[in-house]
């Protein structure tokens, strides 16, 4: 089926925005956000952007999740890839980029901070709780040039707390014995700011073995001048999870006991301690030109062991896995307001990453004895060197019109040593990747927006072996090149009703799924994905509060490889489901009573690249909460996650470890009904 956007669509979507009373560009605002960027630094995401959306406090600092990923199920088209195997436990993608691990298309900001690991898996998202978060921003498409690496359907930044007076605590007591202690404290006073967080969270998990014991602790210290130009401070913090692992199931093990742990699995978990470190510096040189800077430290130590099926034929399945990656970077840009109806940005951005990866294999058996390695498959010491920059323009020739042109350039370099044999390889060499861009907002009244966007992103290929690395007999590779274009309105039909429509399609050349954790890549080819994309929200009086969300998405192979003799062209990718709907209700019954009732639905999948082996991993789940005001400082929520008690799972096609001919789905099953009761204390 084909979804084309006719010019008669695209009419009655002006007529019916012209008929509304206000609406402010294309970001959409969910929850109350308070940026506050101060006088200095770069230009707000909202100003220069297309395709954004924002998501305040009071939409993240209430919810209980196990992990802090599951937050951005929120907002409108993302998908989230539940493994929920410990401490590797899955992460949020959008614009039909799966979550699986092998086309890792998002890229992660902590506070502006790049936080991808080298893989563009997010792990450094699970350091963050809650109560500490600010708001969260999403920008979706290639039209963003401030970040170059993952940054390939889009990125999300999740802003902590900066300055202010408060002393917030959160007690959290639950199923699966879940105990969870959250604190953030704030002190703001001559110009000095202090912020300190730290967190406590234990849960038995809904899974036999599946033991979680998590901490994570922050600080930051932030000085702003008396006239405000100059804002510089420090960003630390640090987290440490020891989790077990209830490994994946089979069909016939998950319909004999979804939470279950096979006897193979009783010896599989992970250790994972993370650190993050950054210098950051807003200095507004003259009226008319600010500076900002970053500089930055990623850390992460992660022991996983793990055994992924129960084959006896196939030692291949039980493996230990070792990470150790730093990373370290240096952001800079520079804004000048050339005049009321011009502004120009530049920037440019130098990351180094040094990584060791190694992974060891183990003779069969029941439960898995990781005491002796069988055979080392990996052990490489790897680096990768990125240097980006880019310049935009926001130029504004009338009142209704606002037009961002921009392009932005990469270049890597890097080198391989395997350990084993003491053999040094270099990087691929992609030259200078060039990705030029262009945004175009209209805005004829203030009830209506027509955006349009245009931009090149890139991928190219990570990991510590071939193909990333030209090791003997490695084809020389190009970066898979991304063309995206999105057209979309957002308008108002009443005061308190907002609403967003965009249709958008994004082609790749030579596109690869590559998992380097298993040293597995396989070339996609030409690849398309498109969707159409549509939100609401409104106000019901000043009691009800009403969200409405649903992204139809697609994405398929259009040329290039084959797969094992058979072409790909007109499958779609694996793990890409069709469509994802939200939607949340929110009832203020008295200044001291609140009531919330979220949905979350999912479309089903194809788990393998020939679409041959059916589709799995749709559900429909609803969250519902109660919130009550004992005082000004004192405040009761009881949340119940699951509410029907749905069965719904993780699903990925096992072709790794087997003979051919005993391929098979293996599941990871979600949670079932779930009651969580928390104290939450402001002072």
């Amino acid at each position: 089926m084909q979804h084309r956007f006719k010019p008669s669509r695209l009419a009655w979507l002006i007529a019916l925005a012209l008929s509304g009373v206000q609406a402010q560009e294309s970001t959409v605002m969910l929850g109350e956000v308070t940026v506050n960027s101060g006088q200095t630094g770069t230009l707000p995401t909202r100003r220069i952007l297309t395709s954004v959306d924002v998501m305040g406090a009071e939409r993240v600092q209430e919810k209980n999740v196990a992990n802090s990923w599951e937050l951005i199920g929120q907002m409108p088209g993302i998908q989230l890839t539940e493994f929920r195997l410990g401490a590797e436990s899955g992460k949020p993608s959008f614009r039909a980029f799966n979550g699986e691990g092998y086309i890792n298309g998002i890229k992660l900001l902590i506070d502006g901070v790049p936080s991808n690991v080298n893989s563009g898996n997010m792990r450094y998202f699970d350091m963050l709780f809650p109560l500490d978060i600010d708001y969260v921003e999403v920008v979706r498409g290639t039209n963003d040039p401030r970040y170059g690496l993952h940054n390939i359907g889009g990125n999300i930044n999740v802003a902590t707390r900066q300055g202010g007076n408060y002393s917030d605590a959160r007690l959290t007591v639950g199923s699966f014995n879940t105990q969870e202690v959250q604190a953030a404290v704030g002190r703001e006073s001559g110009g000095f700011a202090q912020n300190y967080f730290v967190a406590k969270r234990d849960s038995d998990g809904y899974r036999d073995h599946a033991r979680s014991e998590q901490y994570s602790l922050g600080g930051k210290w932030f000085y702003t001048s008396d006239g405000g130009d100059l804002k510089a401070g420090v960003i630390a913090r640090l987290s440490n999870q020891e989790a077990k692992s209830p490994g994946y199931m089979t069909a016939a093990e998950l319909g004999a006991d979804r939470f279950q742990s096979a006897a193979r699995n009783a010896n599989d978990h992970d250790s994972r301690d993370m650190r993050q470190l950054s210098g950051h510096v807003d200095y507004q040189i003259a009226p008319d030109l600010a500076y900002s800077g970053k500089l930055y430290y990623n850390s992460i130590e992660d022991d996983r062991y793990v055994t992924y099926t129960g084959y006896a034929g196939s030692n291949a399945a039980r493996q230990r896995r070792l990470w150790n990656e730093e990373h370290v970077g240096w952001m800079n840009t520079l804004t000048w307001q050339a005049s009321q109806k011009v502004a120009i940005e530049g920037g440019f951005n130098y990351e180094r990453q040094d990584n060791r990866y190694r992974r060891y294999r183990y003779a069969y058996a029941v439960p898995t004895d990781f005491s002796t390695p069988a055979s080392t498959s990996n052990d490489d010491s790897h680096t990768l060197d990125n240097f980006g920059a880019y310049v935009q323009a926001v130029i504004k020739p009338a009142e209704a019109w606002k037009i961002v042109p921009a392009i932005r350039t990469d270049s890597f370099k890097g080198h391989t040593t395997l350990n084993t044999s003491g053999q040094s390889y270099p990087l691929q060499d992609y030259g200078w990747i060039n990705q030029p861009k262009l945004s175009v907002v209209y805005s004829p009244s203030p009830a209506f927006s027509l955006y349009g966007n245009w931009g090149r992103t890139f991928q190219i290929v990570t990991g510590s072996r071939s193909p990333a690395y030209l090791t003997s007999g490695t084809a020389s590779l190009t970066p898979s090149i991304n063309t995206g274009i999105e057209l979309g309105t957002k308008f108002r039909l009443a005061e308190r009703t907002e609403a967003r429509i965009a249709v958008w399609q994004q082609e790749a050349t030579d596109e690869v799924a590559n998992l380097p954790s298993a040293n597995a890549t396989q070339n996609l080819g030409e690849t398309r994905r498109k969707g159409i994309d549509f939100q609401v929200t409104t106000h019901l009086g000043d009691k009800f509060k009403l969200w409405f969300s649903h992204a139809y998405q697609e994405a398929k192979v259009v040329g290039g490889y084959a797969s094992g003799g058979s072409s790909l062209v007109g499958k779609e990718v694996f793990s890409t489901p069709r469509h994802i709907t939200n939607l949340g209700l929110e009832y203020q019954a008295s200044d001291s009573l609140r009531f919330d009732l979220q949905g979350r639905a999912q479309g089903s999948y194809y788990i393998d690249d020939q679409n041959a082996k059916g589709k799995y991993g749709a559900y429909v789940l609803f969250d519902s909460g109660v919130h009550y005001a004992l005082s000004k400082h004192f405040g009761l929520d009881l949340e119940v996650k699951n509410l029907f008690d749905r069965k719904y799972e993780y699903v990925w096609y096992d072709n790794f470890f087997y003979p051919a001919s005993a391929y098979q789905p293996m599941f990871s099953p979600g949670a079932g009904r779930a009651f969580y009761l928390s104290l939450n204390m402001k002072m």
